[in-house]
């Protein structure tokens, strides 16, 4: 896992996919985005805009993906994030291909706060609990760019 501000991003771009990644967010209006699916590179890189209320930890569950790579920009808005690593939990709810999703009811091993400006960057083996509410309730704004994982 990563965690960086966009500024920063440079230090990150190793990859194709991930250049595209960060030169779409650098070149986005992301204050004046709408929700919905963008696509950079078809499925290959996409991203995903969604704006919601942040929730209280004790509620959530943390999540895994296989397929994909979460890089995660917080456009407008401030969240705590939960983190673990995935290595032999069993998932309280088992992986759906077709969503790229499985649970797990383990706590966080440690917490982060994003504000905006900020990104992470969550690999396969990077267990994540999102869209936590940061000392109170919030209003978040934040881009999911999912770029596939190589086979």
């Amino acid at each position: 896992m990563i965690l960086d501000y966009l500024d920063r991003s440079g230090n990150y771009t190793w990859n194709e996919p991930f250049q595209k990644a960060f030169a779409w967010l650098h070149a986005t209006d992301l204050s004046a985005i709408e929700k919905g699916r963008y696509d950079i590179d078809g499925e290959r890189v996409f991203a995903l805009v969604n704006e919601y209320e942040t929730v209280d930890p004790s509620t959530q569950q943390m999540e895994a993906h296989r397929a994909h790579i979460d890089l995660q920009y917080v456009a407008r808005g401030a969240e705590m994030v939960g983190h673990g690593f995935l290595q032999a939990q069993t998932p309280s709810k088992v992986y759906d291909p077709t969503a790229d999703f499985m649970l797990f009811g383990e706590p966080p091993s440690f917490f982060s706060r994003f504000t905006e400006g900020m990104f992470a960057v969550f690999y396969p083996e990077d267990l994540h609990m999102p869209n936590l509410m940061a000392g109170g309730s919030g209003w978040v704004k934040k881009i999911v760019i999912k770029i596939k994982v190589a086979q």
